[in-house]
């Protein structure tokens, strides 16, 4: 199915007090790594939380490898997963209780369910504390359990926003695995972060938002091009290109 979109934003727009995101048209390819990177404020969380389900659209379309999220949500959500900077588990269940958890609520048949935790319990390190209770975990531990409990039903996309906050350097090389591991199974990601470094490594296409708009997009060679910086870092593209869209709308 790689010639259906993974994900597809058409016309995506929210206002809160003043426009968070302004007609956005995004489409994120089957089995590819997107980042998606802007100042603060530029809306990237706001659409993440439309695309998850978190917050309604004011207007525009999110569909989801074909379905429309908007009109059939549960759809949707079966197969993404949604993974905030801030992890949300339950304090009071062990890490291996949070997954049985979890993993019955998107009804993964029991012996599949366990296999898989299993299996993600020692990619990300935490097969030593799989009894202990979440309530003591440091908040890179919390944010290793929330990404298993988001892999626990095998999504299709997973929308990650900043997934490396708080880790430590072996944390966070664990969890690049993690996610490089289900780019090659065939898995899509769509990632926020503020650690362009990681982009740059990780991304196979980046997009650059401002103002609620999608202001430059492709690979890092092709953003080169667009802002004229051949063999810049992408920190400087990425910079010159925010600069150039500031200018932009002043001079308007």
């Amino acid at each position: 199915m790689r010639d259906v979109a993974a994900l597809e934003l058409v016309g995506l727009s929210k206002t809160f007090v003043r426009p968070a995101v302004a007609g956005l048209d995004l489409t994120v390819r089957a089995g590819e790594f997107y980042a998606l990177l802007g100042p603060n404020g530029a809306g990237k969380t706001t659409t993440l939380r439309m695309v998850a389900g978190l917050l309604r659209p004011d207007a525009g379309t999110v569909r989801v490898w074909g379905h429309d999220a908007l009109a059939d949500p549960i759809a949707a959500k079966r197969i993404m997963a949604w993974i905030p900077d801030e992890p949300m588990i339950y304090d009071k269940l062990t890490p291996l209780e949070y997954l049985a958890f979890v993993a019955g609520l998107w009804s993964v048949p029991n012996a599949e369910a366990e296999r898989r935790a299993a299996e993600l319990l020692d990619l990300l390190g935490l097969d030593p504390h799989a009894d202990e209770r979440c309530e003591g975990f440091s908040k890179g531990m919390r944010q290793k359990v929330a990404l298993a409990g988001a892999l626990i039903h095998d999504p299709r996309l997973i929308i990650l926003d900043e997934p490396l906050t708080g880790l430590d350097a072996a944390a966070a090389r664990l969890v690049k695995d993690v996610l490089r591991a289900r780019v090659r199974a065939g898995a899509t990601i769509i990632m926020t972060t503020h650690i362009l470094e990681v982009a740059e490594r990780m991304a196979e296409r980046i997009g650059v938002i401002a103002g609620g708009r999608l202001i430059a997009e492709g690979t890092l060679e092709e953003l080169r091009e667009r802002a004229g910086r051949s063999g810049s870092t992408l920190e400087e593209v990425f910079l010159a290109l925010v600069a150039g869209e500031g200018a932009a709308r002043e001079a308007a």
